[in-house]
């Protein structure tokens, strides 16, 4: 076998094994990740607090916006097929439809738009920004459903996002540095 034949059969097996393989090892442990985060929860009506958008900001920052959107993508595909992997142990498309759903929908763009800023700049409060701006896009869904659910903007506004400023200023906070300090010897996981 010549040499250019050795190294493109190798440059092959390489790409195969190290992009397609890794990539979707990695978008698959992010929608198990966000699965496990669901389940950690504190009951509230008619959102419960979880840790589900700590996760899919992560899923953006460290995957990139395309395969952190992927990751939650499979995450929602997984639970429309029957895995109790929505809060509570829910599942099925009528998640989906009801007051949480606009939430949940809104988790493959937040990591889009978390991946595609965060590659800007490497700076802690850049990582800190590029994941408001992620969390912003959760909970103007969510709170937009809430609010065709209820008939009731103020309500939702109230209760669908107001309610989760603090916590979700701790997740916000913890993701930032989680990210940043990995980040600092890994920017995104291998692909």
């Amino acid at each position: 076998m010549s040499t250019t034949a050795k190294l493109t059969q190798t440059r092959a097996f390489t790409i195969s094994k190290n992009g397609v393989l890794a990539q979707t090892f990695w978008i698959a442990m992010f929608a198990a990740a966000t699965a496990l985060s669901a389940r950690m929860e504190i009951p509230h009506e008619p959102v419960p607090y979880t840790l589900q958008t700590l996760v899919v900001l992560l899923s953006g920052a460290f995957l990139g916006a395309r395969n952190g959107a992927f990751s939650q993508l499979l995450y929602l595909a997984a639970g429309v097929l029957g895995a109790p992997v929505f809060a509570g142990g829910a599942f099925g498309v009528i998640r989906l439809l009801g007051p949480t759903g606009g939430y949940l929908l809104a988790f493959p763009a937040a990591a889009a738009v978390t991946g595609l800023l965060i590659q800007k700049h490497a700076s802690l409060f850049w990582t800190f920004l590029s994941m408001a701006a992620g969390a912003l896009v959760i909970f103007t869904a969510g709170t937009l459903q809430l609010a065709a659910y209820f008939q009731d903007l103020q309500a939702a506004f109230a209760s669908g996002f107001l309610i989760f400023s603090w916590w979700d200023l701790l997740k916000l906070s913890a993701g930032s540095m989680i990210y940043h300090e990995i980040g600092k010897r890994w920017r995104k996981l291998p692909a």
